[in-house]
C-alpha cells in the first residue's frame, strides 16, 4: 500500500490566465488549446480563470483587509493554483492593461503569485507577441514568481497558412507539440520548486 501511494504523482494545479478580452483571441486560442493538451499529460491540470470581471485598481476598495468579491473570487484561485501558465498578446511592447491589472490586484498583501512557476506563451504580429513576454518576466522578478527559461514561445498569427481555423482553434500540430513543451517544462519545474523531485 504505501508503494502504491508513493506510485501517485501529485496533480499540479496550473491556473491560466490570458491577457485578451476579446472573444475571438488568438492567445486565448493557444489557452484553449493548452488545456486540451494538458488532458493527455499525467498528473497535470489547467483551469481558465477569467480576469474580466476585476475591476479597476484601486485600494479604496480594500475596506478592513477584503477585497470586493470579483477580487477575492481571483486571488483564491491564484492561491490554490502550484503554477500559472500565462497567454500574453503584446499592446504597445508591453503587457495588456487586463492582464496587469490582474496582476496587481493578486500581489496586494499577501502577494499569492510568490513562489511559484509560470509558463508565458503569446501570439501576434512580428515578434508574436515577444515583448509583451519579456515585460511580464522583469514584473515577475518582483512577484517572485519562477519561468520556466526554455522553450520559449511566441507564434506570429499572420503569416500564412493560419494556425487557426475560422473559430479561433489551433489546428497546426507543430504548434501544438511546441506548447506541450511547454507544459511539461513547467511541470518539471512546478515539481523541483516543491521539491516533490526524486
Amino acid at each position: 500500500m504505501q508503494a502504491a501511494a508513493m506510485a501517485v504523482q501529485p496533480v499540479i494545479k496550473v491556473a491560466g490566465i490570458c491577457g485578451s478580452l476579446r472573444k475571438g483571441s488568438y492567445n486565448r486560442g493557444l489557452l484553449n488549446a493548452a488545456i486540451e493538451i494538458c488532458k493527455d499529460i499525467k498528473g497535470m491540470e489547467i483551469e481558465y480563470v477569467d480576469i474580466s470581471p476585476l475591476p479597476f485598481l484601486n485600494t479604496d476598495l480594500e475596506v478592513n483587509g477584503t477585497y470586493p468579491p470579483a477580487v477575492e473570487t481571483f486571488r483564491k484561485k491564484i492561491e490554490e493554483a502550484d503554477c500559472f501558465l500565462f497567454a500574453s498578446p503584446e499592446y504597445n511592447y508591453s503587457v495588456t492593461g487586463p492582464l496587469k491589472n490582474a496582476i496587481d490586484w493578486a500581489s496586494r498583501p499577501p502577494n499569492v503569485w510568490a513562489d511559484k512557476a509560470a509558463a508565458i506563451v503569446s501570439a501576434g504580429g512580428g515578434f508574436g507577441g515577444g515583448r509583451s513576454q519579456y515585460h511580464l518576466r522583469q514584473i515577475g522578478v518582483f512577484l517572485d514568481l519562477h519561468f520556466i527559461n526554455k522553450p520559449e514561445f511566441f507564434l506570429p498569427v499572420f503569416q500564412q497558412p493560419s494556425k487557426f481555423d475560422s473559430d479561433g482553434v489551433l489546428t497546426d500540430e507543430e504548434t501544438k507539440q511546441r506548447i506541450r513543451a511547454v507544459l511539461l517544462a513547467l511541470q518539471a519545474l512546478t515539481l523541483r520548486l516543491k521539491g516533490k523531485c526524486e
